[in-house]
């Protein structure tokens, strides 16, 4: 209808125009339907000769080109593109054009938009705390306005009253004091109907559960710097699974050397404090955190500190001043202090004190002041300050010093001398600090450097005045001065002119032989002033002018006078020496020796001997006079009457009694004899003791490791020697073989040399035995013949290869002899047989 009104329009146009051109604007679609984002574009044509061509936007304003909206015009043509189109866009747009006398066509094309389903912002999944109201969000638009429904478990769910599902006014899903069931997905389903447009979402809903902790132990006890280790736990669960961090102090613990963290399953998470100190005790915090929520637990964890005495020096005090002894410990917990006194091992603790009153002890709160009043010399030393507490206990040890004026350690004030002769004064000073000492002599103090009669020697607590007497007037009065900071104190010495001694007396003979004597006395009552350095005695005979001398060790009272005559009269005398000089000799005193007489009876001891001997050790005795010439001894078993005699000299230690019988009691009788005549007899028994078994072990046992290894290879060689030998009769080989064929290579062999091996192989054969034969028999045997006494022959250098060397042994006296029981050990034919000295053959 339209159409035909313009084509009328114009037709009236050219009539009336008469032969003059009129305009005519087409656009190429005249209404269109575009989605909201869609693109399109109108092209608007133009017959004529248009000065210009302008599009009007729905609101009647020219449009201008924008990002979106792009005009483009070329001559008669301009095309209109709207990109990304939105609702607002939708109204009817104009295209005009102009002619030159400013007449103007146009033509409209109509715009609609309308809006698809579209869901903005749906997210997936929602995540919702436990028990809270959930608002489960769906955003969709479209035009018209679309119909929503939402489903869950493939059931729609409905809007009804009382129901914790409702669909709100703005599509969105209320579900109220959300629970951990209420998970899963649920469907949000646009429609519309005009279009039969439909489209859907679906949304995970999460329901998150705050964190649950439990602490299973809250409470950690240690013990600081003993190599200790605390774990603490903590259990969570929730929804997530809370993440676990611990805390102290307000700083967040990461893990390291000494913090170990570690969690196991069941939500157990645990931190390890490892070599716990003193610095680790306090709160720790457990905190469980996840998108619910967070949780924090508090653990404390009590560190209990050894002893430990932090605060304690050595005090210097002044005799008679008070000294206050301070000691600090410190500990968890806090520990007690208390005093140990070195010097006698009391204890003082708090409100203590000793017996006199002058030690008292006071302290709390890990401190402890010890005071001692009146200061003593006794206190001196150290004291021990012992922290203990229900950990532990540490100690520590200070020393308390005393200074003190000087004090002078020697009484002996008085000291003796004569005219050139030197004596030491030692003044000898104890003081703390060390004090300095001066000898001073009638107001004068004496030089430090050497002088004519006096010299000082010094030395740290000691000053020695050394005085040479020249004269009278070096005798007198000395004085020692001793000063230090705390005080002076001096000392007088008196140097008195010595005398020698005075005599001994009570002299007498305490024992008289026939030529010695001995001679006691009573020490003189006065020394003169300088220590006895020993006794004269002096001895003659009374019948002779000449005195003899003899010397007393040291100070002894007794002298003894030896090399005197027998049955001889005597007369002695004693004197007192000392450094002045000898003294006066004491009274005389007679005494006769005693006449020759026989010697007393002997003294013996006895001892085994080695094998059938008897050793009978003989003791000094009372030789009456004049040397013993010899032992007479007299031996015999005590089943036969005759005796057997031994003269032993006199010289002679022991007597040695062989050959004896095993097995039998013995009795001897033992007379000294000098020249005066015989002593009265001794008697003594012994009881030689059973034969002993003649074995390889008891040969063995009885020598040393040296000498059975030299056995043992000695035993070896001979072996081999007899393995040799062997080989050389039975084989024709072997060493012996070897060293025969060389000699025989070099000279001929003769047939006696033949005839002698087959003679010595039939003697090794003889009846098929390989078998050494052994023969025993002591070393007595071969020593001496049991019948005459005669000597046996001994082995010479054709002695058999099979005889081992005889061992000498020694005795206690280092004397080598040979041993009678000794096994000697030959090879023989089958038929041997041994002997045993003093015994029948077995």
């Amino acid at each position: 209808m339209l159409k035909k009104m313009i084509a009328k329009l114009v037709l009236f146009g050219l009539l009336v125009c008469g032969s003059q051109a009129v305009l005519q604007v087409s656009i190429s679609l005249n209404k269109v339907e575009l989605s909201v984002g869609e693109s399109k574009f109108f092209t608007c044509t133009v017959i004529g000769e248009p000065v210009s061509l302008t599009w009007y936007s729905p609101q009647g304003e020219p449009i201008v080109s924008t990002q979106r909206v792009v005009l483009h015009t070329e001559g008669v043509r301009s095309r209109l593109t709207i990109y990304n189109a939105i609702v607002e866009d939708a109204g009817i747009y104009r295209c005009q054009a102009k002619d030159a006398k400013g007449q103007s066509q146009e033509a409209t094309v109509v715009l609609e938009i309308y809006q698809k389903l579209t869901f903005r912002s749906v997210q997936t999944p929602q995540e919702f705390r436990q028990s809270e109201d959930a608002e489960v969000v769906c955003d969709v638009i479209s035009s018209p306005v679309p119909a929503v429904s939402w489903f869950y478990k493939n059931k729609e769910i409905l809007s009804e009253p009382n129901n914790r599902f409702q669909v709100l006014p703005n599509n969105n899903l209320q579900i109220m004091r959300v629970g951990k069931s209420d998970e899963g997905e649920y469907r949000c389903e646009a429609r519309v109907e005009a279009r039969g447009e439909i489209d859907f979402r679906n949304i995970a809903v999460v329901v998150n559960v705050p964190p649950v902790l439990s602490v299973p132990q809250q409470s950690f006890n240690a013990t600081a710097d003993a190599e200790e280790s605390v774990t603490f736990t903590c259990i969570t669960s929730g929804s997530p699974d809370p993440e676990v961090t611990w805390h102290r102090k307000g700083q967040q613990i990461e893990s390291s050397d000494q913090h170990v963290l570690g969690s196991l399953e069941g939500g157990r998470s645990m931190l390890t404090v490892r070599s716990v100190g003193k610095g680790d005790g306090g709160p720790y915090t457990c905190r469980a955190t996840n998108k619910a929520g967070v949780l924090e637990s508090q653990l404390v964890l009590k560190v209990f500190v050894q002893p430990h005495i932090t605060q304690l020096r050595n005090v210097t005090a002044v005799e008679g001043s008070a000294a206050l002894i301070s000691c600090s410990a410190e500990g968890e917990p806090l520990p007690e202090v208390s005093w140990r006194r070195g010097s006698d091992g009391q204890s003082f603790s708090d409100g203590d004190k000793s017996a006199d009153g002058r030690v008292e002890a006071r302290g709390r709160n890990g401190k402890s002041m010890l005071t001692i009043n009146g200061v003593r010399l006794t206190d001196l030393g150290r004291f021990d300050c012992e922290a203990h507490s229900r950990i532990g206990e540490h100690q520590k040890s200070m020393y308390l010093d005393i200074e003190y004026a000087p004090k002078f350690q020697n009484n002996h004030t008085i000291f003796y001398s004569w005219e050139g002769n030197p004596v030491n004064i030692s003044c000898e000073v104890m003081s703390n600090p060390p004090a300095t000492i001066l000898w001073r002599r009638e107001r004068y103090t004496i030089s430090s450097e050497p002088t004519a009669n006096t010299r000082v020697h010094s030395g740290p607590g000691r000053s020695q005045l050394e005085v040479t007497p020249m004269s009278e007037r070096d005798f007198g009065r000395y004085n020692c001065t001793a000063r230090n900071n705390i005080g002076a104190r001096y000392q007088e010495f008196i140097l008195a002119q010595a005398d020698v001694p005075s005599n001994p007396y009570s002299v007498r003979l305490t024992a008289v032989a026939q030529r010695i004597a001995t001679v006691a006395f009573m020490t003189p009552d006065s020394h003169g002033g300088v220590p006895i350095g020993h006794y004269v005695v002096n001895y003659k005979e009374s019948s002779n002018q000449q005195w003899r001398s003899a010397k007393s060790h040291g100070v002894q009272s007794t002298v003894m006078l030896s090399s005197l005559e027998p049955n001889t009269t005597y007369v002695v005398r004693v004197a007192a020496v000392n450094g002045k000089g000898q003294g006066e000799y004491s009274h005389t005193e007679t005494f006769q020796t005693l006449p020759i007489r026989e010697p007393s009876p002997p003294t013996v001891h006895g001892q085994r001997g080695v094998g059938k001997a008897y050793r009978l050790g003989l003791i000094k005795q009372d030789d009456g006079g004049m040397p013993i010439v010899e032992y007479i001894v007299k031996y015999k078993p005590d089943k036969d009457d005759q005796w057997m005699t031994k003269l032993v000299p006199g010289v002679h230690e022991f007597a040695l009694l062989q050959p004896l019988q095993w097995n039998t009691r013995y009795s001897v009788e033992i007379t000294a004899r000098n020249i005066k005549g015989l002593s009265e007899p001794t008697y003594f028994q012994f009881l030689m003791p059973q034969k002993p078994d003649i074995t390889a072990d008891s040969l063995f046992s009885s020598l040393g490791l040296g000498t059975v290894v030299g056995l043992g290879v000695a035993a070896l060689l001979l072996l081999l020697v007899l393995v040799d030998v062997s080989c050389f009769f039975l084989r024709q080989c072997g060493l012996l073989m070897c060293l025969t064929r060389r000699l025989c290579s070099r000279k001929s062999a003769t047939s006696a040399k033949g005839k002698e091996l087959e003679e010595g192989k039939a003697a090794y054969l003889g009846d098929g035995s390989k078998e050494p034969i052994v023969e025993m028999r002591t070393e007595e045997e071969r020593i001496t013949n049991a019948e005459d006494g005669s000597p046996v022959n001994e082995p010479t250098e054709t002695t058999p290869l099979t005889e081992p060397e005889k061992l000498p042994l020694k005795e206690e006296n280092g004397k080598e002899v040979l041993k009678p029981d000794t096994i000697e050990i030959k090879v023989r034919g089958e038929n041997s047989h041994h002997t045993n000295a003093g015994d029948s053959k077995a």
